[in-house]
C-alpha cells in the first residue's frame, strides 16, 4: 500500500508550491494570500522507484480562531493522524513564530515520523537563517526552495527513508477471498451495515459521526464464499476533530481502496448524493475498484411506485461517470436487502475478472468501426488496427492505432458503452489505452530520401 505524506505548516509558507513540485503538476492553487488552500489536496507521485500519496493541507495556524482557520487547522490535524510521515514546512524568510512552536507541540503528540524543511532558501542569507529553527527542538532541517526546485530531491530521499517498510501482502493475494472496502461519509451507517453482514455487533455503531476510530478488517464466510470487509473510519474522535469535518473522509478511503477488490459506496438516502460522495466515487474509479452503490436508510424514505427510479435518475445526474455501477437500496437498521449486497458483490467481482479472447475482441472492434468510425483528425483518418485485453481486475484493453492523439473523448466514451453492451462488465471500471502502432508494422514505411536521385550515364 502506498504510504501517505502530509505537508503541514503555517499559512503561506509554500506548502502548495512544494506539493506541485513533488507531484509534478499544478494541482494545488498557489497564491501569496494566506489561507488559499482551504481543502486538502492529494495526489500520487513516484520518485526513485517509490510511489506514495502526498496531501497538501490547509494553512495550519493553531493560534488563529477567526474565519476559515479553525476548519483548516482541523483538516491538517486529520491529515496528520492518517499520514505515515509528516513533513513540517517552515518559512526561513519569516523566521520562527509562536504558531510554529504550537504546531511543533502538536506534532510531538502525533508520534509519527517527522521531517522538517526550511522553505524559500534562495541565497546565503536565507541559508544561515535555517539555524534559527533549531530552537523548535527539531534534530534536522532540510533547506529547500519549492519555487525553484532547490533541495527537493534530497528532501524526497529523506521522506522515502522515513516511510514504513511495505507490508507483507501475501494474505491479501488469496484469490478465494474477496476484499471489500466499505466507504462513505461519516454517519451513513457503515458500521451498522457491516454488523448485519457479520451477524454480530463486531463494530461499535452509533449515531455520532466519527465513532469508528480505525479501519477494522472483518473476515467471514457465507455459503463457502470468503470475504474480508474493511470498515473505513469516518471522522476521528470528537475531542480531536470537529463535526464540521464530516465531508472530509477521503484520506481514510485512500488506504482502504488500495487493498480492495470491490468498494461499497454507502450513501444516505435522506441526504441524496453529495459532492463528497462524488469525490469518493472518483477515488474508486482512479484505483480501478469494482463498485456497488449502497443506498442506506431506505426504510426512512416514504416509498411509492417510482421512488427508487427517481432516486437513481437523480443519482446518475450527480455521478454521470459511474452509471455502470449497480445500486441496491438497503436498511442497516432493519437488515433489508443487506445480505443481498453480497450477491451483487460476487457479480461485479466476476465482471471485473472477465477476460475477452483477442479474436472475439477484434471481431467486436471491426463491427464497432463499421458502425461508427472515429472522426478525422487534422483531415487524416484515424485507423484502429487491433484490440486486446491485457489484464483484468479492472479490465484493461489496449487498442493499436495510427494516431492515439486523434481519438476523441466522445469516441472513447462511445467505445466503452459498446464494450459494456456487448460484454459483461457491469460494476467495474474499464481502462482503455490507445497506443501508437509499433515500429516494424507494415503501415510504417521508410521516408523517401529528400536528396535528388543520381542521374545514370
Amino acid at each position: 500500500m502506498n504510504p501517505i505524506v502530509a505537508i503541514v505548516g503555517r499559512p503561506n509558507v509554500g506548502k502548495s508550491t512544494l506539493f506541485n513540485r513533488m507531484v509534478r503538476s499544478r494541482a494545488a492553487i498557489v497564491d501569496d494570500t494566506p489561507g488559499v488552500t482551504r481543502d486538502r489536496h492529494y495526489a500520487e507521485c513516484t520518485w526513485f522507484g517509490r510511489t506514495f500519496t502526498v496531501i497538501d493541507t490547509g494553512g495550519f495556524d493553531p493560534l488563529d480562531d477567526e474565519g476559515m482557520f479553525p476548519l483548516m487547522r482541523e483538516q491538517a490535524q486529520l491529515a496528520i493522524e492518517e499520514a505515515d510521515v509528516v513533513l513540517f514546512l517552515l518559512d526561513v524568510r519569516a523566521g520562527v513564530t509562536p504558531a510554529d512552536h504550537e504546531i511543533m507541540r502538536i506534532l510531538r503528540t502525533a508520534k509519527k515520523p517527522l521531517l522538517a524543511a526550511g522553505n524559500k532558501v534562495e541565497g546565503p542569507a536565507t541559508e544561515t537563517a535555517v539555524a534559527e529553527f533549531f530552537e523548535l527542538g527539531i534534530e534536522s532541517i532540510r533547506p529547500v526552495s519549492a519555487e525553484h526546485g532547490t533541495g527537493i530531491q534530497d528532501l524526497i530521499e529523506d521522506l522515502i527513508e522515513a516511510m514504513p517498510v511495505a507490508e507483507d501482502l501475501d494474505e491479501l493475494e488469496d484469490p478465494s477471498v474477496t476484499r471489500v472496502a466499505v466507504i462513505g461519509k461519516p454517519n451513513v451507517g457503515k458500521s451498522s451495515f457491516i454488523n448485519w453482514l457479520l451477524g454480530a455487533p463486531r463494530l461499535l455503531a452509533s449515531d455520532v459521526p466519527g465513532t469508528t476510530r480505525d479501519a477494522i478488517d472483518s473476515a467471514f464466510e457465507v455459503d463457502g464464499r470468503h470475504y474480508l470487509l474493511i470498515d473505513t473510519a469516518g471522522i476521528r474522535r470528537k475531542r480531536s476533530i470537529s463535526l464540521r469535518l464530516e465531508r472530509f473522509s477521503v484520506v481514510k478511503a485512500l488506504k482502504s481502496l488500495e487493498r480492495a477488490h470491490v468498494a461499497l459506496l454507502v450513501i444516505d438516502a435522506n441526504n441524496g448524493v453529495t459532492s463528497q460522495d462524488a469525490r469518493l466515487a472518483n477515488l474508486c474509479l482512479d484505483r480501478g475498484c469494482a463498485v456497488v452503490v449502497v443506498v442506506n436508510k431506505w426504510d426512512s424514505i416514504e416509498a411509492n411506485t417510482d421512488t427508487a427510479g427517481a432516486f437513481v435518475k437523480e443519482m446518475w445526474r450527480t455521478l454521470p461517470f459511474m452509471t455502470w455501477a449497480p445500486a441496491i437500496f438497503t436498511s442497516a437498521l432493519t437488515g433489508q436487502r443487506v445480505l443481498k449486497t453480497l450477491e451483487v458483490v460476487d457479480e461485479v467481482r466476476a465482471h471485473a475478472l472477465n477476460r475477452i479472447p483477442t479474436g472475439e475482441m477484434n471481431r467486436f472492434l471491426a463491427k464497432t468501426l463499421e458502425r461508427h468510425p472515429p472522426p478525422l483528425h487534422h483531415n487524416r483518418k484515424v485507423k484502429m488496427y487491433y484490440a486486446t485485453q491485457v489484464s483484468a481486475g479492472p479490465p484493461t484493453i489496449v487498442v493499436s492505432t495510427n494516431m492515439p492523439d486523434g481519438v476523441t473523448v466522445a469516441w472513447r466514451r462511445f467505445f466503452e458503452r459498446q464494450l459494456r453492451e456487448n460484454f459483461e462488465f457491469e460494476g467495474t471500471p474499464i481502462r482503455l489505452l490507445f497506443r501508437q502502432r509499433g515500429e516494424g508494422d507494415e503501415e510504417k514505411r521508410p521516408r523517401k530520401s529528400s536528396l535528388p536521385r543520381r542521374k545514370s550515364r
